[in-house]
């Protein structure tokens, strides 16, 4: 499956708001992720060609940052620097309010938007934005990939 194959098949209510979504992740991710389908969603990873070690669950694949889904209840920002990094959880957390007047809904690293039209796009262009390529690989070392054997 393609991307654009991806948008396809989302929901008329749904499919503007996750383009816009993706939009505005494009236009503030910082360079060197790439974006391709990964667990059958749109993601935002470091490429092999940068990491080649890819993602300890499954070596195969990219190592990845944030993936977006348009699911039947919501659409979702899968987001591994907010479930890896308290500090940028607790920004998050601190900053959604002064976003958005709904309770923010979300679990240890996904954020779900129940409601296309309220979805904040100018704070998640911002988090997206705040991690480097570089920075996520150090997090992601030091929080995520099991420790070698001596």
């Amino acid at each position: 499956m393609t991307i654009e194959e991806y948008i396809e098949d989302i929901d008329p209510e749904k499919k503007a708001a996750f383009i816009q979504l993706m939009q505005v992740i494009d236009a503030n991710i910082p360079e060197g992720f790439e974006k391709e389908i990964q667990y059958g969603m749109p993601s935002y990873v470091v490429p092999k060609s940068r990491y080649p070690d890819g993602y300890h669950c499954d070596t195969s694949l990219s190592l990845p940052f944030i993936a977006i889904a348009a699911q039947k209840s919501n659409i979702a920002v899968h987001h591994l620097g907010i479930y890896a990094d308290s500090e940028l959880l607790s920004w998050f957390q601190a900053e959604y309010p002064n976003y958005m007047t709904t309770k923010l809904n979300m679990g240890k690293g996904c954020i779900r938007f129940t409601n296309p039209k309220k979805t904040p796009y100018e704070l998640i262009g911002e988090l997206a934005s705040k991690i480097t390529v570089d920075q996520w690989i150090s997090q992601y070392e030091s929080s995520f990939k099991p420790k070698k054997l001596k």
